[in-house]
């Protein structure tokens, strides 16, 4: 066996831009906006599917700490030329009335490419999401590793909730982001390989065919990266506050390396089905953590909270070693205050419950989104 992996961390994280007056997304942001947010973030700041869509990347950071610096300052980034323009970024996946088929895409050949060949799927994809790259230098262990990994899905979206409202509708779901992203083929959970030769054998196929230019088209919930050295975690929302995000992130890294751990130890987390874990993801996308998650192991049903200190318990010394016990500590916060999808619904549920009108309510939700996503920086 090889030297222990690095375990370095890196986030991308999109934003929608929404107007300061009217809350509705900003359709066609200023092009300086864009323009000043790049000059000053670097490469780091860029463009994505939507022209009210901004991506930010952090660099390959050495500890949590670390990377809640980068996110933070790219974020304020945002916030701050954003606000010279009268609009400001929500880190929700989804806004809460904005309507999808009046987006335009950014002028990007890819990014065309991508609604002619997707069509009605494409034009309903105003979502957000928060990916979680993991530095994992050897090409067998990224996939030993997806493998395992999957596993854990259902509970890292169970605790990134942040898109319960969709195009002024209480979806009646906590995560409506994986609905809209599921529609795209080449999504949810990964399969199952036995070897990185083996998953670039049926990629190579796929490619050779024409059926997709490269494996950047691949869009599982978790996957090698098809760019860097890294296993990347994509189910999450993005998580309006950086303090979950920064839980997630860690608690990413941690599962990562307990699971090495146990390959040190000729030992594996079992393999279940997809068609169990996907009930479980299914679950999570419904209910966050507001219903019990099947324990695959004990083959019933278990309340969340108890899932979760098993978690938390699993990965404790991985934690103390990559210094972020804190970090995993605040999946108890997130349970006590809920997710972005629970503070939306009860922003939303104040706001009616105060004589507000629906729009009235909705643009309480983006206010809510605005503040919480600027917090902390």
């Amino acid at each position: 066996m090889s030297a222990e992996p690095p375990f370095t961390v890196g986030i991308e994280e999109e934003y929608l831009l929404v107007n300061l007056d009217t809350r509705d997304v900003d359709e066609n942001p200023p092009a300086a906006l864009l323009q000043e947010c790049t000059e000053r973030g670097g490469s780091q700041i860029s463009p994505e599917f939507l022209r009210s869509q901004l991506e930010v990347s952090t660099r390959v950071c050495r500890s949590i700490a670390e990377v809640r610096a980068d996110l933070a300052r790219l974020r304020s980034i945002i916030v701050e030329v954003s606000r010279k323009y009268g609009l400001a970024p929500i880190a929700a996946s989804t806004h809460p009335f904005a309507n999808a088929t009046r987006q335009i895409p950014t002028e990007k050949e890819q990014f065309f490419a991508l609604a002619r060949e997707m069509q009605a799927a494409a034009r309903r994809l105003m979502v957000c999401g928060m990916h979680v790259h993991v530095g994992i230098d050897a090409d067998d262990l990224r996939v030993d590793l997806m493998n395992q990994l999957s596993y854990f899905v259902p509970h890292l979206l169970a605790l990134s909730c942040s898109s319960p409202f969709w195009e002024g509708e209480r979806t009646g779901l906590m995560s409506f982001r994986l609905s809209l992203f599921s529609s795209l083929p080449r999504t949810g959970l990964p399969e199952r390989f036995s070897s990185y030769a083996e998953l670039r054998r049926h990629l190579d196929m796929l490619i050779r065919n024409g059926v997709i230019e490269n494996t950047t088209k691949m869009w599982w919930d978790v996957r090698p990266s098809p760019r860097y050295p890294t296993l990347e975690m994509r189910v999450m929302d993005c998580c309006t506050s950086i303090d979950d995000a920064m839980c997630l992130a860690a608690l990413v890294v941690c599962l990562a390396r307990r699971l090495y751990r146990l390959r040190l130890a000729n030992q594996s987390w079992r393999l279940y089905p997809n068609v169990l874990i996907a009930e479980n993801r299914w679950r999570a996308m419904r209910y966050s953590f507001d219903e019990q998650l099947l324990d695959l192991a004990r083959g019933e049903l278990v309340p969340f909270p108890q899932l979760a200190e098993e978690l938390i318990a699993l990965v404790t010394e991985d934690a103390e070693v990559l210094g972020c016990a804190r970090e995993i500590e605040h999946i108890r916060t997130i349970l006590a205050r809920g997710t972005s999808a629970h503070r939306q619904i009860r922003t939303y549920d104040d706001a009616r419950a105060g004589g507000a009108t629906q729009r009235e309510a909705l643009q309480s939700v983006v206010d809510f989104l605005v503040r919480e996503t600027a917090a902390g920086l």
